[in-house]
C-alpha cells in the first residue's frame, strides 16, 4: 500500500511579498489554487506561485519540474484542462488581457500561445462531450462569477459573457467571513458609514480621483460580504457542476461549494450538500479553491488550499481528498480525518473508509535542546499549525522529542517545519502584475535525523536525512510493518537561509493496544438559520469529529475538535440536518449515535 499525509510533501518556495499592507517584506512560502489533471498516465497539479508543476504516477510521491519563463508564472489561479491531445493554460490578470497556452508535452514544451481577449481571474476551462468550450472566472465580493462559450480554435467569446452565481451569506452560513464564520456582511446603511469613513482616511483627492466604477469594488472591500472565486466545472450524468470557494482563503473555514444545471451556462441551483469541500478544524484546515478529478482507477479526487496565514495571509499549502457522487448525483468529498496518512488503494477506493493509524502525539509531553520564548517545544504538540517550536539558537544539532508515555506501534511520523519572522534581502527582482514579490528560485535542503528509543536513553535510526537533497518542510515517513517506540528524537541539522529551526507539529501515528473511547454523549442545538452549537457532555477522547448532513446517511460535513464543544456556522437557512459525534484516540475512532439536530421552542 501507499500513503501520504496533507499537506502535499513537495517542495513549497518561499516568497518575498512586497504587500503595500506592511512597510516590512513578509517571507513565507506558498502555494495555493491547484488545478490537477490526469494526462497521458500521470497527474499533476498546476498551482499558484511555484514556478512549477508537480508531477505523480500515485497520487503519492510528487516531483516539482520548473515551468518556463514564457508561462504567466506570477500570476494567480493557473487553471490547466486536457482537450484533446492537448494541455490548455491560463492565468489570472485582473486589468490585462490574460493569454492562453497550449501543449502536448506538459514538461518539455513547447507551450503555443493563444491570445486572449478580455481579462479575467480564477479561469477555468472546460471542454463538453459534444466538443463546445465553456470558460468560468471571477473573484470578488461585489460581482458574481462569470461563464462564456469560447470558440475552441481562437478562445474568443461566442456571445456575451453570463452572470451564474452570486454570494449570499444571509442564508449561506458558510459563506460568512472570518474564523468559524463569526461575521455577518454589514447592511447598506452601514457599508455607507464604512465608505464615508474609508474616504474621510485617504483624503478629498482620493475620492475626487476614484472612478465611479471602483466604487462598487470599494463598497465590496468594507461589507464583509463573502468572495466567491475559484471556478471549476465538472460534468456528471447529465448534469453540471459548477464548483466555487468562498469565505476567504485566511480563514479556517475556506470551502468549497456547488451549483448543479442542465446546461454548462445555466441556470444553476445551489446544491443540496454544501459546502462539499470543508475542512474547518485539525491540524491544518482549509479546504477551498481547487479542482475535482478522476484518477486512472475511475475514482474521484478534490484538491483544495488549506490555510497557515501567520507569515502573511497568503501563506499556504496543498491538499488532496477522496471525493464521489452518491446515488443522488451530491458531490461530496470525505475530510473528516483529512490531515492524517491516507491509504491510496490500486483500483475501486472505499471513500469512506477510516484511518489505518490514528493519532498518538496530541498533548503528549516535548522537550528540546533550546527554545525561544513563547515558542516552548509543547507548541509541536497541540494540532495547531499556527503555533511552533522555535530553537533559541540557529546551529546545527539542534533537537526536539516527544515522549509518548509509553510503547507504541508507530507507523508514520510527519515532520512540519514552520517559518518566523525571517528577515534577510530579497534575493531578487521584485515582479509581478498581482501582487508584487519574488519567488525564490534557489532550491534549498533541509536536513535532519529521526530516532527512536525505548526508554530515552538507547536510541535507534529511524530516518536519516542528513545528506538529503530535497526541501520538503511537510516529510512524511511511513512504516508500514510498525515501530516499536516510545521516544522520538528529531534532530535539525539544516533549514533554508540559516535560520532557527521552528517545527509546527512532530506527528506522530500509530496503533494503541488499550481501549476505544466510550460512544460520546451530546447535544446539538441549532441556535439560527446559520449556526448550530454541539457540546460533548461525556466523553473520554483525545478528540472528536462532529459529523452533520441533511440525512442519518449523509453525514458528509466533518470539524475534528479537541474539546468539548463547538459551534458550527456552516448551515444553510432552510434546511434540515442531522448529527453525529464521532470520538477517537490513540487505539482507534468509536462511531456516535445519530440525531436530528434539535430547533430550540422560543416562549
Amino acid at each position: 500500500m501507499k500513503f501520504f499525509c496533507n499537506p502535499i510533501n513537495v517542495n513549497y518556495r518561499y516568497q518575498f511579498n512586497a504587500d503595500p499592507r506592511n512597510p516590512k517584506m513578509q517571507i513565507c512560502r506558498e502555494a495555493a489554487d491547484p488545478s490537477m489533471i490526469c494526462f497521458q498516465g500521470k497527474y499533476y497539479i498546476f498551482a499558484s506561485m511555484t514556478l512549477s508543476v508537480w508531477v505523480s504516477e500515485d497520487l503519492v510521491h510528487w516531483e516539482s519540474r520548473r515551468l518556463p519563463e514564457s508561462l504567466p508564472l506570477y500570476d494567480y489561479a493557473p487553471d490547466v484542462r486536457v482537450i484533446g491531445e492537448y494541455v490548455y493554460f491560463s492565468a489570472s490578470k485582473r486589468g490585462e488581457i490574460c493569454n492562453f497556452y497550449r501543449t502536448k508535452d506538459i514538461l518539455n514544451g513547447p507551450y503555443e500561445e493563444i491570445q486572449g481577449s478580455f481579462d479575467f481571474w480564477d479561469p477555468n476551462l472546460f471542454c463538453d462531450d459534444d466538443g463546445r468550450v465553456y470558460f468560468y472566472w471571477g473573484c470578488s465580493n461585489a460581482m458574481p462569477l462569470w461563464g462564456v462559450e469560447l470558440d475552441p480554435k481562437t478562445m474568443q467569446p461566442l456571445g456575451e459573457r453570463k452572470a451564474l452565481i452570486e454570494g449570499d451569506a444571509w442564508s449561506k452560513g458558510y459563506e460568512r467571513v472570518g474564523e468559524d464564520h463569526c461575521n455577518y456582511p454589514k447592511s447598506e446603511d452601514e457599508i455607507d458609514i464604512a465608505l464615508e469613513r474609508f474616504f474621510k482616511f485617504q483624503g478629498q483627492a482620493a475620492k475626487e480621483q476614484t472612478p465611479e466604477e471602483y466604487i462598487p469594488l470599494i463598497r465590496g472591500m468594507l461589507s464583509d460580504k463573502p468572495y466567491i472565486e475559484g471556478a471549476w466545472m465538472d460534468k456528471y450524468q447529465g448534469k453540471y457542476y459548477l464548483q466555487y470557494a468562498c469565505s476567504g482563503t485566511q480563514y479556517n473555514i475556506y470551502s468549497d461549494g456547488v451549483y448543479v444545471g442542465d446546461s454548462p451556462l445555466g441556470p444553476f441551483t445551489l446544491a443540496d450538500n454544501n459546502p462539499y469541500s470543508y475542512k474547518p478544524g485539525g491540524f491544518l484546515p482549509g479546504a477551498g479553491h481547487g479542482s475535482t478529478m478522476w484518477d486512472k482507477q475511475e475514482n474521484l479526487w478534490h484538491t483544495a488550499t488549506m490555510r497557515i496565514s501567520k507569515n502573511h495571509d497568503f501563506e499556504r499549502r496543498v491538499g488532496i481528498w477522496p471525493a464521489g457522487f452518491d446515488a443522488d448525483g451530491e458531490l461530496f468529498c470525505n475530510q473528516r480525518y483529512g490531515d492524517w496518512p491516507m491509504e491510496v488503494e490500486d483500483g475501486r477506493m472505499d471513500t469512506w473508509k477510516n484511518p489505518k493509524w490514528y493519532l498518538l502525539s496530541f498533548g503528549k509531553t516535548m522537550t528540546a535542546s533550546s527554545y525561544a520564548e513563547g515558542k516552548e517545544p509543547g507548541q509541536a504538540a497541540n494540532e495547531n499549525v499556527q503555533t511552533w517550536w522555535q530553537a533559541s539558537s540557529a546551529e546545527s544539532g539542534e533537537w526536539l522529542q516527544i515522549d509518548l508515555e509509553r510503547e507504541y506501534t508507530v507507523n508514520a511520523v510527519q515532520i512540519n517545519f514552520a517559518d518566523d519572522g525571517i528577515d534577510i534581502p530579497v534575493p531578487g527582482k521584485i515582479r509581478g502584475t498581482t501582487q508584487a514579490r519574488y519567488i525564490e528560485e534557489e532550491d534549498y535542503v533541509t536536513r535532519w535525523k529521526l530516532e527512536g528509543s525505548l526508554d530515552g536513553k538507547n536510541y535507534f535510526m529511524i530516518e536519516d536525512k542528513s545528506e538529503a537533497e530535497t526541501d520538503l518542510s511537510h516529510d512524511l515517513v511511513v512504516r508500514e510493518e510498525g515501530v516499536q517506540v516510545r521516544f522520538l528524537k528529531l534532530t535539525v541539522l539544516e533549514v533554508p537561509y540559516g535560520q532557527q529551526p521552528c517545527v509546527s507539529g512532530l506527528r506522530v501515528f500509530g496503533i494503541g493496544d488499550g481501549e476505544k473511547p466510550k460512544t460520546p454523549e451530546f447535544e446539538a442545538v441549532r441556535e439560527n438559520d446559520l449556526d448550530m452549537m454541539v457540546k460533548i457532555t461525556d466523553g473520554d477522547a483525545v478528540g472528536y469529529n462532529i459529523l452533520w448532513g441533511s440525512s442519518p446517511e449523509k453525514l458528509y460535513h466533518s470539524y475534528m475538535i479537541f474539546g468539548n464543544e463547538q459551534r458550527v456556522g456552516a448551515l444553510v437557512k432552510g434546511k434540515e440536518y442531522y448529527v453525529r459525534v464521532d470520538a477517537f484516540n490513540e487505539n482507534g475512532i468509536t462511531e456516535g449515535n445519530t440525531v436530528k439536530l434539535l430547533v430550540p421552542v422560543i416562549e
